[in-house]
This record gives C-alpha cells, sequence and structure tokens, in this order.
C-alpha cells in the first residue's frame, strides 16, 4: 500500500485538485520558495507541487507546461504524474522558463515508495475485523485498485497493481 499517512505527517494533508486550482498563483509562488504542497484527486491519485530542487534526475527531456495550461489541466495532471506505471515528473513553466514541477507524491519518500506487500494473511485479518474488500479496474484502464472499507463505509486501506493478486498484496 503506498505511505500516504507518511507523506501526511511529513507534508500535512493535501488539498484537492479545485483548491488547488483556485489558489494556483499562491502555490506554484510557495513551490518557487522551497515548499511542497500535496494535491490529491479520487483520493488515491496524489501529486506534490514542488521546487525544481525535488525533482529527481536530470530535467532535460521531461514534458513541460505552461502555468495556465497546467492550472485547466490540473486534474489530468495529477493523474497523469500519480501513475504509478509512468510517474514522469512534469516541469512547470513561466514564460517557457520552469518554474516549479508536479511529481509523484511518492517520490518524496525515496527510493521504496511502495511499502513491502502485505502477505495475503493481512488481507485475510482485514476480512475477519469485519472489513469489505473491493476490486475495480483503475480509471485509466491499466490496473487494478483493492479497497478496503470498514463495516460503516470508511476508507481502510487502497491498494494498486497490473492485476488484483498485486493489488490484493498492496492492500494492508
Amino acid at each position: 500500500m503506498i505511505s500516504y499517512s507518511e507523506l501526511e505527517a511529513r507534508l500535512g494533508v493535501p488539498i484537492g485538485v479545485e483548491e488547488a486550482r483556485s489558489s494556483w498563483g499562491a502555490l506554484v509562488g510557495a513551490a518557487g520558495e522551497g515548499q511542497v504542497t500535496l494535491i490529491t484527486r479520487e483520493r488515491w491519485e496524489w501529486a506534490a507541487l514542488v521546487p525544481l530542487s525535488k525533482v529527481p534526475g536530470m530535467l532535460s527531456g521531461l514534458p513541460v507546461v505552461s502555468l495556465s495550461t497546467a492550472k485547466a489541466k490540473l486534474g489530468e495532471l495529477v493523474r497523469q504524474v500519480a501513475t504509478p506505471y509512468d510517474d514522469t515528473p512534469v516541469l512547470l513553466a513561466r514564460h517557457r522558463t520552469p518554474v516549479a514541477a508536479l511529481i509523484a507524491a511518492t517520490r518524496l519518500l525515496g527510493p521504496g515508495t511502495v511499502e513491502q506487500a502485505a502477505p495475503a494473511a493481512d488481507v485475510e485479518a482485514l476480512l475477519h475485523r469485519g472489513c469489505t474488500v473491493t476490486l475495480s479496474l483503475h480509471p485509466t484502464g491499466s490496473g487494478v485498485i483493492a479497497v478496503a472499507r470498514d463495516r460503516d463505509g470508511g476508507e481502510v486501506a487502497v491498494g494498486t497493481g497490473d492485476g488484483v493478486e498485486e493489488a490484493l498484496r498492496a492492500l494492508g
């Protein structure tokens, strides 16, 4: 399971795409000054608006999007960078000069951003606690999402993977 709780502990609660859009200029300015902002879409797609210094690797060759286009298409960009199969950072530019970036939030955890897969016994333990586990196809059509909910319908855990088995293993 992706360690969202660790990200929240380090950086605070993420804001939704619409809230990020409404304060886009201030958030980009803050990123330019070194601040990181977590942005979420659909609760399991997390991105981070970061200063360029937080982008791993070389910047050349990365996609570049103007700030105005990024604001308009922020939901799509969050989904794009949060996709575990292609989490390429996107550089955000003002007058063609990169000023910040949008990256998969899990990249901020460093190597091994996905916790070790939970053994099947952990999934079974969730079921014994009265949780339900629902499987669905990822909205992009690539991959599977497993969601565990408690008896009141509250989300307990989310796991993603290329297939059902991997999604269930990631659920913990």
